[in-house]
């Protein structure tokens, strides 16, 4: 089992390899840095707020889990 800290620290490297790569990818379709780093940070943003609403809907629902 990982530790909380671990699995923080995974969170984030995942992150910034996530923004990195939007930003490269809007950076080569915008010609704009500025415009760049905007859409990357905010669809990082959204995305991590649609994530935790998801993971909060799913642990609502028993299907698939095994009790010990």
């Amino acid at each position: 089992m990982e530790s909380p800290r671990r699995t923080f620290v995974k969170a984030v490297t995942w992150q910034l390899l996530g923004i990195a790569t939007m930003t490269l990818l809007a950076l080569f379709q915008s010609g704009s840095l500025i415009d760049a780093v905007m859409l990357a940070l905010s669809a990082s943003a959204t995305g991590f707020v649609f994530y935790f609403v998801h993971e909060r809907c799913w642990s609502k629902i028993n299907w698939g889990r095994k009790t010990i």
